[in-house]
């Protein structure tokens, strides 16, 4: 199955690994630091020009997305139930 991230991007439910707030980033310094890792790697893709809203973090990329956390999580159970 495949979940539709935003703008233009949809990934393969197997490789989904986590969806986080976009807060995350900000109140915690191990987020920073591996934040900071992928963007030194350059596996960190911005999906749209609106503000990101959720961190979907995948086996080789962390995109940031402008749907939230939220509303990622509903698609991916709605996956599940199927």
């Amino acid at each position: 199955m495949y979940i539709h991230l935003g703008g233009e991007k949809v990934i393969s439910s197997k490789e989904l690994v986590a969806i986080f707030d976009i807060s995350i980033v900000k109140s915690s310094r191990i987020s920073k630091q591996f934040m900071t890792s992928m963007l030194n790697s350059k596996r960190m893709v911005q999906i749209s020009e609106e503000e990101a809203k959720s961190i979907v973090v995948t086996e080789h990329t962390v995109y940031y997305s402008p749907i939230s956390s939220a509303t990622l999580k509903k698609r991916c159970n709605t996956l599940y139930e199927i």
